[in-house]
C-alpha cells in the first residue's frame, strides 16, 4: 500500500488518460476502416499488447490511405 502512495499521480495519469484515449481511438478507427496494411486482427493485438506504442504504430503504418 505504500508503494502506491508513493508515486506521483500528477505525473502518471495524463499519460494513462492519452493512453485510454489512444486505445478507444485506434480500436474504433480499425472497425470502421475498410482496409489496412496488413491483416485487422494483427493490428488488433498490436494495438491492445503494446501499450502506448501500439495505437501510434497503427496510425502510423497500419492505415492504408486511399
Amino acid at each position: 500500500m505504500e508503494l502506491l502512495n508513493s508515486i506521483n499521480w500528477g505525473l502518471i495519469a495524463p499519460l494513462l488518460v492519452i493512453q485510454l484515449i489512444l486505445f478507444i481511438v485506434s480500436l474504433i478507427d480499425l472497425v470502421r476502416i475498410e482496409r489496412t496494411n496488413g491483416p485487422k486482427w494483427l493490428w488488433a493485438l498490436v494495438i491492445l499488447f503494446v501499450n502506448i506504442i501500439g495505437p501510434i504504430l497503427y496510425f502510423v503504418i497500419g492505415r492504408r490511405n486511399n
